[in-house]
């Protein structure tokens, strides 16, 4: 038999966590599965059928669904088949998802006869959005509530040839943050549609609160309204705060009225609000007194002060008024509405309409040196940004969409964008969402779509916070950030019977994700499935020749040039110096750095193996830190996480692997117990070749306020380390 299955009995059942029982009914449960699956020979196949049959509950403890999984999975041969697959769509899901409806109406009459199902034709469907963009957006732009106050001229005009991307949407005027707020017919958005729900930290069991999409437009407009009372047209307005209620009406209504907003993170100290401030030229910042977190008030506003803004206005955390004193040239929330009071309609407002490419916000890249580099979106940028979700994520009218994040990072806009431009419901939590609260709030609040970071994830999982919430209403998970680890996503997606996990990899430059999974296709732990809609790109070898397209192989991406939605400047940066500048040409075209390091497996799928910068050289073998640390994460069951890094000798001599390992609470380890540990799962995994020099048993890693690891810290360290070493 192919899998390790048939050594899966009662007795290791109930050393996972089962009672007797429960034993014997999973042990009966998974002969008939393998009998039905020809004996197993199969393990996609056993682990479809086991999976189908819901023999595997959310109850039942991970070490239960670790058995089964890994034993299912024990003899395959992933050189030869690719990554283990763990969801399965069936063609009835499939043609019910919003690509797949499309597949269904347009395919015949774009593909011909080779359009077969939204299965079977999905990488034909997607290659043919590369290849005609302007036919899929002119479709999906039908799809989104996409108002035109001044329809385009085209899809895409490519006359200009020193714009690299093309022009998208020429000549076409609107205002995305009506779009977002205006009710439509398709799709189908009411006055009374629920457009925001969301709870307070420490109100655990109160009610879900509720605003309907007419309420969220009249306090958007009332927003608008007051910031012309204060600001000029196409002024630069920040806002450094949570992504709460607030937060959410405040980032529309900038939008709206014609202004320009810089979402800065809430945790960044005072200097990088500051230089966020500088870069986009923000004259004024919205923020809150302090930060509510585990019934703790952190201060913010004392902070943003520290970056001397020239005017903020102020959000009381809790209760009706500020708890600080305020500046001479700034205002508190309160007043700041209530300069509207005068006005006959101050609900009510004309949105500001603007040429498709105006910048309606200023992000930032997480610069770890230097300046920040400054990012300005367009109105084409959100407009991506939900395209994607409705595709991939198959985000649609009725669905609750819930992602832990900031308005600072790239992720909170296009989380705002995708709810209300499809027309599902945006789901927030005010609080960490670390704990039980924020996952009673999931179930409560009956989320649907839940998106994730890897490391809340392990959080979750090792913390046991979770235990005995219902997440069945879930239909997709999303995870972004870092590299997933499979075991947590096992975890994960067994919370809901093995709803799939939709990987996303993209950029702030991006707008977007350019890999993805699709709900069109068999997903895999910690894999890519697919490039996202209309996106190209190949896979370069050390020489920057690509790759054939079906070939494994690890290298760093080239990404085509036109993807709609990319950036085409940068406010403090030479933009062809960043992304083009010494990347190679391929049919015609020069190719758009994005610096991800990527693995295409047997059978197509991706993995991320870090950025171009993280490469090592181990024993004149150039791999990944990425695929160190998924090798070394288990290794030992002490360890909580791991990072590789590497780094040469003062005195010179070949590069050392060092292994920095945080363990987990309540374990002890020896640094020369898990060297030994490490070499072996490395040699026995990975390449004989590789020999780790050093570990160092650390608290917790270094990592930026999006949780992003900062392995440049860690190899600073290990340079120190070295440096002293070799003084003895």
């Amino acid at each position: 038999m192919g899998s390790g299955i048939d050594q899966v009995g009662v007795e290791e059942l109930v050393k996972a966590g089962l009672d007797v029982e429960e034993a014997k009914a999973i042990d009966k449960g998974l002969k008939k599965a393998i009998g039905r699956t020809g004996g197993g020979r199969d393990p996609r196949e056993l682990w479809r059928e086991i999976t189908a049959r819901r023999l595997l509950r959310p109850s039942h403890p991970h070490p239960v669904h670790k058995l089964v999984y890994y034993s299912v999975y024990a003899g395959s041969d992933e050189t030869a088949n690719g990554p283990p697959l763990y969801w399965f769509p069936s063609l009835y899901q499939a043609k019910c998802t919003n690509l797949g409806r499309l597949m269904e109406t347009h395919g015949s009459k774009l593909l011909g006869t080779s359009y077969k199902d939204p299965i079977t034709s999905f990488s034909l469907f997607q290659s043919f959005s590369v290849e005609h963009p302007e036919v899929y957006w002119s479709l999906v732009l039908k799809e989104l509530s996409i108002q035109f106050h001044e329809a385009p001229k085209c899809i895409l005009d490519t006359s200009d040839k020193s714009k690299r991307g093309g022009t998208w949407l020429p000549g076409s005027v609107l205002n995305i943050a009506e779009c977002c707020l205006m009710s439509t017919n398709y799709p189908r958005k009411e006055d009374n549609s629920l457009a925001v729900v969301w709870r307070d930290e420490g109100c655990d069991d109160s009610q879900v609160n509720q605003m309907t999409l007419k309420e969220l437009r009249e306090q958007v407009m009332l927003v608008a309204n007051a910031l012309d009372t204060i600001f000029s047209k196409g002024d630069a307005i920040a806002i450094d705060m949570p992504m709460t209620v607030k937060a959410v009406i405040i980032y529309l209504a900038i939008v709206l009225a014609g202004f320009v907003v810089v979402p800065i993170a809430d945790s960044f100290a005072a200097k990088e609000i500051a230089t966020r401030l500088r870069v986009s030229r923000s004259k004024a910042v919205f923020t809150q007194d302090f930060i509510v977190r585990g019934g703790q008030k952190f201060p913010l506003y004392s902070r943003v002060v520290d970056a001397d803004p020239a005017k903020a206005i102020v959000i009381p955390a809790s209760g009706k008024d500020v708890g600080v004193q305020l500046r001479k040239q700034d205002l508190s929330w309160n007043d700041f509405v209530n300069s509207v009071n005068h006005l006959p309609r101050p609900i009510s407002c004309s949105p500001v309409y603007l040429p498709i490419d105006s910048t309606t916000s200023i992000l930032f890249s997480s610069g770890t040196t230097g300046d920040p580099k400054a990012i300005p979106w367009t109105q084409l940028s959100p407009i991506r940004g939900a395209a994607d979700w409705w595709a991939h994520g198959n985000v649609k009218p009725g669905d609750v969409f819930c992602w832990p994040t900031n308005l600072g990072w790239m992720l909170g806009p296009v989380l705002l964008y995708s709810c209300f431009l499809t027309g599902a419901t945006l789901a927030l939590y005010h609080g960490s969402p670390l704990g039980r609260g924020f996952g009673k709030f999931v179930q409560d609040a009956g989320v649907t779509n839940l998106g994730t970071v890897p490391s809340l994830v392990k959080t979750w999982k090792n913390t046991l916070c979770m235990e005995g919430l219902e997440w069945t209403k879930i239909t997709s998970f999303a995870s972004t950030g870092e590299a997933s680890n499979i075991d947590d996503d096992l975890w994960l997606s067994s919370r809901a019977y093995y709803k799939p996990i939709v990987e996303v990899c993209g950029g702030t430059e991006l707008a977007s994700s350019y890999i993805q999974g699709s709900l069109e296709q068999p997903q895999a732990f910690g894999a890519f499935s697919t490039a996202s809609m209309t996106t190209g790109f190949v896979i370069l070898d050390e020489n920057g020749v690509p790759y054939p397209r079906d070939q494994s192989c690890i290298g760093e991406v080239g990404l085509f040039p036109r993807h709609m939605g990319a950036t085409d400047r940068l406010l403090n940066a030479d933009h062809e110096e960043v992304y083009f500048k010494g990347m190679p040409m391929y049919k015609g075209m020069k190719l758009r750095r994005h610096g991800d390091i990527i693995k295409r497996t047997a059978g197509g799928y991706f993995i991320v193996q870090g950025r171009a910068d993280d490469t090592m050289n181990v024993g004149g073998i150039k791999t990944s830190s990425i695929e160190i640390e998924r090798v070394c994460d288990r290794a030992d069951e002490s360890v909580l996480e791991t990072a590789a890094v590497t780094a040469a000798p003062a005195i010179g001599g070949p590069e050392q692997l060092a292994i920095f390992v945080v363990l987990k609470k309540g374990f002890n380890s020896e640094p020369d117990r898990l060297k030994k540990q490490f070499s072996k799962a490395i040699q026995m995994n990975l390449n004989p070749l590789f020999k780790v020099n050093f570990v160092k048993i650390v608290p917790e890693f270094p990592r930026t306020s999006s949780n992003k690891l900062l392995r440049r810290v860690l190899r600073d360290q290990l340079k120190c380390d070295l440096h002293i070493q070799s003084k003895f």
